[in-house]
Parts: structure tokens; C-alpha cells; sequence
């Protein structure tokens, strides 16, 4: 058995029963075996102790929704609206990716994300031509130490003459058997779909990607919104089909009427929102608002490091900062005034990268908050740095004010991934080069390379 004994941190615990105080956590394996204001003596033979005084210690993070494979274009997408995505990513450069490619972008951003405190990501992978890309990606994330599900997902290119269009095309039943017997007991990496869903599919594929997703027990994560929807009436069919339920998970769903979410939500479906790239692309307002009214906590995710930085802090504030404008924007137009307080608390947050992306991938019982038997998925967070000094509410700093530059421990069911403030990974450096390189050949054919290293 391993033990380490983290003493006298602040504990942000996400649970209503513990809530944030200083104390101790004790992880044995790869579990939390007992967090309390003082644990007393505990055996030091083979217990590493960490001195905590001054660093918060919180669940680790889940990013909900990112396509990890487009790490080794960062910043190339900076400047796209959304239909310039679909027609330079999925038309463009994705048709030029190898196995190689998805292989190195997949494994970059999956450090980077436990290298910023995220230790569960939901990777979307929708760029995968062949089952040597999806077992790539997934040798990625084995090899990273992140916890991850796997969304199996299917490339976007423009359709040839005689070929038959990705939105006519059925999700591959025989490569989710393959994946699934590949997963099958896998400690960290789990398996789901990155199905069309009716607003970019048939209703054929629609119905057919749905059962598939029931039969198999799998979540179903789709993209809703982004121009007009194939199958207009898709979701209504599906709802009169009972397909519907909480292995449903609805990415974005800026065009979804108020009545489609009350509905929705009922059944137990689940959101992720991306909120600077919904704002960035032109998606439209996030639904932070909508589903808060309806009771519903959104997971929050980054999206697109081709456009965006990986950090779920960011994530979180944009999303706050945004709903509380929203709100208080209305509040102002119906009342003349300032409203008197904040309708959304930085707790909620907190929670949208924590506890709702747990619910998610129906994982609350194992991660999303610090609790006696649930995996050891946690951060130290440095409170004692000049941007996060003096420490009053442990929660509001970390939503506010903490970055990455404060990240400085990470653990994933008990192994430590990062320990004052370095990454614990070998070959990084490699990885790097492979990255780069990965990069300068996806973007070999551009007139104007948009950045050209010394000689």
C-alpha cells in the first residue's frame, strides 16, 4: 500500500457536508482514506508527507469537451469563425493528419492539461479515419496518466464525387465492438461516442448512432447548434422514440428553445458548455442561464486548443463573467438600477469543473469533490504566490484569481502527475520536437507560414 499524507492545506471539498476548512487528506492507493481538521499520528514507514500550509487542495478538474488531436496547430484558429472552422479544420487540415499526428497532438494536450489541474478531460475525437488514428489517441492517453474518456468520433471532409457525405454515414458499429473489448477494464481511459446527433446527421444515422449508444451503454455526446440543422425536426422524433436519457450529452445547444431544455433536462440529459468558444466563433451567449433556471449545473469545457488555452480556470471565469453580465443586464433594463447582488456564485463555478463534469460521464460516485472512498483525482494549489496572497475565501481565489502559474501538484487516482510545479513525464522534450514538427507539415501548404523559427 502507498500513502501520502497531505497536512494542513485548505480543502475546498465541493461537498455539503464538509465544505472548505484546513485539515489534513490521507490518500492510501489510489483513494481518499480520511480528510479532517487534524488525522493525529499517522504511520510515517512508507507515507510520504507534504507539507500543505498555504495551498488549497481541491478536486481536480474535468475538462468536459476538447478535440486533443488539434494540439500541434495552436493559435492557428485564433481568428476563425465558425464556418471558417468547419471549412479549414475538418475540410482542410484534418484531412492531413497520420496516425502520428493525432498520436503527438493527443499526448501534448493531455499533459497540458494535468499540467493545469485538470485530471479527468473528455477528448473528443472526431478526426479519425481509420482505427490507427483512435488507437493512436488512445495510446496517448494511457501513456499520458490522465483520466480520460474517449469519444470516438468520425471525420468531417467534403464528400467526393460517389462518396457517400459523413452526415449519411452511420457510426461504425464494428470498430466500437473493437474499442470496447480494447477498453474493457482499462483503470483510467474509458470509452464513449462523438455521434452527428440530428442537427448534423440524417434522421437515419441520428436513430441509429442513439441506439447504438443505448445497446452498448455508452455516453452519446453530440455537437447541437452552428447554422442550420439537417434533420429539423430530429430531436422531437428522438424524444417520441424514448431515446433519450442521461447518456445523452448536448455540447454547446446555443439554438435550443427554452422549452427543448426544460424537456431535456427532465430526461436527465447532460450539457457541455465551451463558453470563450462558443463567444469567440460565433455560437452565440452560452446557456449557462437557461439551465441554471431549470436546476441544471453545465460542464464547462475548453474546446479547441487550436484557438484557445487549455485552462479550465479560464473556462470558468469566462462562463461566470459572462452569465453575470447577462444577468445584470437584464436586471438594469427591467429595474432602471444596479442589481443588488450576483444571481451566480463562484462556488457554481467551481462546480461546473468539478461535480458537473463528474455527473457527466456518470462518474460523481468516483470523482468531482474530496470524499472518503472516491479516487484520489486532486491539485495543490499555491496560495502563497504574489497573485493569490492574502488568502480570504479559498473558493473565490481559485475561480478568480488562481492560473496555472499556481498549479503545483496534480494527482490521478493517487500517482503524482505534477510536484512543485514540474510535470512529472518522461520525454517531454521529444514530445515537443515531434509536436512542432507535426505541426509544420499540417501547415506545409499554406502560402504564408504563419511562423518561421531562426536559422
Amino acid at each position: 500500500m502507498t500513502r501520502t499524507l497531505i497536512r494542513g492545506a485548505t480543502l475546498v471539498t465541493m461537498e455539503a457536508a464538509h465544505g472548505e476548512f484546513i485539515g489534513d487528506l490521507l490518500i492510501e492507493d489510489d483513494r481518499i482514506a480520511a480528510l479532517a481538521p487534524h488525522l493525529g499520528v499517522v504511520d510515517a514507514a512508507g507515507t510520504e508527507q507534504i507539507d500543505a500550509r498555504g495551498f488549497i487542495v481541491a478536486p481536480g478538474f474535468v475538462n468536459a469537451h476538447m478535440h486533443t488531436w488539434q494540439t500541434a496547430l495552436r493559435g492557428v484558429a485564433g481568428g476563425w469563425t465558425l464556418t471558417e472552422y468547419f471549412r479549414q479544420m475538418h475540410a482542410g487540415l484534418a484531412t492531413r493528419f497520420t496516425p502520428e499526428d493525432i498520436h503527438v497532438g493527443t499526448l501534448a494536450g493531455a499533459w497540458n492539461q494535468l499540467d493545469c489541474g485538470t485530471t479527468t478531460l473528455v477528448d473528443w475525437c472526431h478526426n479519425n479515419p481509420t482505427p490507427a488514428h483512435s488507437d493512436a489517441a488512445i495510446d496517448a492517453l494511457e501513456r499520458s496518466g490522465i483520466r480520460a474518456a474517449f469519444l470516438h468520433g468520425s471525420p468531417k471532409p467534403d464528400p467526393k464525387p460517389g462518396m457517400v457525405p459523413f452526415w449519411a454515414t452511420p457510426h461504425p458499429r464494428h470498430e466500437i465492438e473493437r474499442l470496447a473489448q480494447r477498453l474493457q477494464g482499462s483503470e483510467l481511459v474509458s470509452l464513449g461516442l462523438a455521434i452527428l446527433g440530428p442537427h448534423y446527421s440524417t434522421m437515419e444515422v441520428a436513430l441509429h448512432d442513439f441506439a447504438l449508444a443505448r445497446e452498448f451503454g455508452l455516453i452519446a455526446s453530440m455537437h447541437q447548434g452552428g447554422g442550420a440543422a439537417r434533420t429539423p425536426d430530429g430531436w422531437a422524433r428522438l424524444e417520441a422514440a424514448g431515446l433519450l436519457g442521461p447518456h445523452i450529452n448536448i455540447v454547446h445547444g446555443n439554438d435550443l428553445s427554452d422549452a427543448q431544455l426544460a424537456r431535456f433536462a427532465d430526461a436527465g440529459v447532460s450539457f457541455s458548455l465551451t463558453p470563450e468558444n462558443e463567444l469567440t466563433q460565433g455560437h452565440g451567449f452560452p446557456i449557462t442561464g437557461p439551465l441554471r433556471k431549470l436546476g441544471v449545473a453545465p460542464s464547462l469545457g475548453i474546446d479547441l486548443e487550436s484557438g484557445l488555452s487549455g485552462e479550465m480556470f479560464t473556462a470558468a471565469r469566462v462562463a461566470l463573467g459572462v452569465q453575470r453580465a447577462l444577468d445584470h443586464a437584464a436586471y438594469r433594463a427591467e429595474h432602471g438600477v444596479i442589481a443588488p447582488r450576483h444571481e451566480v456564485t463562484c462556488r457554481e463555478a467551481l462546480e461546473w469543473i468539478t461535480l458537473a463534469g463528474a455527473r457527466m460521464l456518470g462518474m460523481a460516485d468516483r470523482i468531482g469533490s474530496l470524499a472518503v472512498g472516491k479516487q484520489a483525482d486532486l491539485v495543490l494549489i499555491d496560495a502563497k504566490r504574489l497573485n493569490m496572497m492574502p488568502l480570504h475565501d479559498p473558493i473565490n481565489a481559485v475561480v478568480m484569481q488562481a492560473s496555472l502559474a499556481n498549479i503545483d501538484s496534480v494527482f490521478v487516482a493517487g500517482v503524482a502527475r505534477k510536484r512543485h510545479g514540474r510535470l512529472l513525464a518522461d520525454g517531454v522534450p521529444r514530445t515537443l520536437d515531434a509536436l512542432r514538427a507535426s505541426g509544420e507539415r499540417l501547415l506545409a501548404h499554406r502560402p504564408t507560414p504563419l511562423h518561421r523559427r531562426p536559422p
